[in-house]
């Protein structure tokens, strides 16, 4: 049987996690694009897949913003959260094109550390 005690060799560990992180997400991931492929896009199945995973990013972005690590802790709240609302606004007068958001926060969250930091 393979394991991770196996091969003594330096790569191991590296092919061994590649593999394994492959077989965890992969199958789901397969596993979705078939079960995805029968439902009606209005079916209440997907409504809720989809209001899962946008809750799932707004707590992530939330985070980020309340809660940031690195070097994103050292810039001001104030201006994490001019940032992202600047950005949001972006996103919404150009066509809600997510890359107009994104530049339009990093510029101002950039832009800001440059002036104020």
């Amino acid at each position: 049987m393979i394991g991770y005690a196996t091969f003594d060799a330096w790569w191991w560990p590296y092919v061994f996690i590649a593999i394994a992180g492959w077989l965890a997400t992969d199958i789901w991931r397969w596993l979705g694009v078939l079960v995805g492929n029968r439902l009606k896009q209005d079916s209440a199945a997907l409504t809720w897949v989809r209001a899962v995973a946008t809750a799932l990013l707004a707590a992530v972005i939330a985070k980020l913003i309340l809660y940031p690590t690195g070097e994103l802790k050292n810039v001001p709240m104030a201006l994490r959260l001019i940032a992202v609302s600047i950005g949001f606004a972006a996103f919404l007068l150009g066509g809600k094109r997510i890359w107009i958001g994104i530049a339009t926060a990093l510029s101002v969250l950039i832009g800001g550390q440059l002036l104020f930091g």
